[in-house]
């Protein structure tokens, strides 16, 4: 693998970790100054991409703090808006399906609208074409005519014998009909396989959605993300490498096939002639840290366990009106907002302090630098 700087390691033992907190901070080590440098962060703050598919991406984010990488996990999850429908008029509904739960149901369908293209409506506001968006539900189940005998086939037998979101139909509402992006793309559910109810023939369903913007903190159905994940690259040390200051034995070739069963496949390399061991720099990503190594004795003292403690590697997968790749610059974006925020009344709170009286705020909103 890779040189990594063992201060950056966490260490693994077979029932317990050490070394998890970073220690670049002044006064850690004496005579050496780890003042917060910008050119110093920036030099060793990576972003790549490793896999991105049309739903989920996978991406490595080193050089920062878990403070930071999981504030942005976390926005992601709660805190990037979406658009859902909210209220649910029903004029209708004869299905077996109670009123209140296809109207959870239609909560959880995730539509492929642009939240930036709306306002956030407040509990108090009256409902606009600036903040809501309209839909509407009407199917009604019948029997389809000439059907041959002996067909047990609902889709073959009945009409609309099944709901999807792909029933959903839009009705636009004020200047929305006129927004480019409407044209390009009319608002819709991101998949129009989803299931909202079975019917049969004299059952029908007559409704009037609305959609409002928000974040997932107030409920989950507002959520851009499936699920947003990391992990520690795990980190291997073999000979001829130190590992804890104690000089690594080599690994006898006649267990060299037995120790690499003991990680996750692909993570150890033997080379057939010599069986020498060596660690996939790709496949050492794959590794569960299952620590099933420690269990065998002949093993002791020939590798080391860690874990890269600034090395972040990130799943994320969409589930919404945002491409996997969008996910994360919509958090940073909403970072830099909550940042300027602080700076804003950190500047206020000390205007106040210094003068001791309120002080009427006349500035905009703070501007962040572009890094």
């Amino acid at each position: 693998m890779a040189d990594i700087n063992p201060r950056r390691l966490v260490r693994v033992h077979p029932e317990r970790v050490t070394d998890v907190s970073s220690t670049d901070f002044p006064g850690h080590y004496p005579g050496e100054d780890h003042s917060w440098d910008h050119k110093l962060f920036k030099k060793n703050l990576k972003l790549s991409v490793k896999r991105l598919s049309q739903r989920s991406i996978e991406f490595d984010l080193v050089g920062v703090d878990a403070s930071i990488a999981n504030a942005f996990r976390r926005i992601m999850i709660a805190e990037v808006p979406t658009i859902c429908i909210e209220e649910v008029y029903v004029w209708n509904n004869t299905s077996v399906i109670q009123d209140e739960v296809v109207a959870q149901r239609l909560g959880l369908i995730p539509l492929n609208v642009d939240p930036d293209l709306f306002e956030t409506r407040g509990v108090n506001d009256s409902a606009t074409d600036r903040n809501t968006l309209v839909f509407k539900l009407n199917v009604a189940c019948t029997k389809k005519p000439n059907v041959p005998a002996g067909t047990i086939d609902a889709e073959k037998l009945y009409e609309n014998s099944t709901v999807t979101a792909g029933h959903l139909e839009w009705v636009p509402q004020g200047e929305q009909e006129e927004l480019q992006a409407f044209k390009i793309k009319p608002p819709a559910s991101t998949n129009p396989n989803i299931v909202i109810a079975k019917l049969r023939p004299g059952q029908e369903m007559e409704m009037e959605l609305h959609c409002i913007k928000n974040v997932g903190k107030e409920h989950a159905k507002w959520s851009p993300v499936a699920t947003a994940s990391y992990r520690l690259l795990p980190h291997i040390t073999l000979y001829p490498k130190t590992s804890f200051n104690t000089q690594l034995k080599r690994i006898p070739p006649e267990h060299a096939d037995k120790f690499a069963s003991c990680f996750s496949p692909g993570v150890i390399r033997v080379d057939p002639v010599t069986k020498a061991v060596s660690v996939d720099p790709k496949g050492v990503r794959g590794e569960t840290m299952s620590r099933e190594v420690f269990r065998h004795p002949e093993f002791t003292d020939c590798f080391g366990l860690g874990r890269v403690r600034d090395w972040f590697m990130f799943t994320v997968e969409s589930e919404g009106p945002y491409a996997p790749e969008d996910i994360f610059p919509a958090s940073i974006r909403v970072m830099r907002s909550k940042i300027a925020n602080l700076k804003k009344a950190t500047e206020r709170l000390m205007g106040m302090t210094e003068s001791d009286e309120p002080q009427q705020d006349t500035t905009e909103d703070v501007q962040m630098a572009d890094t």
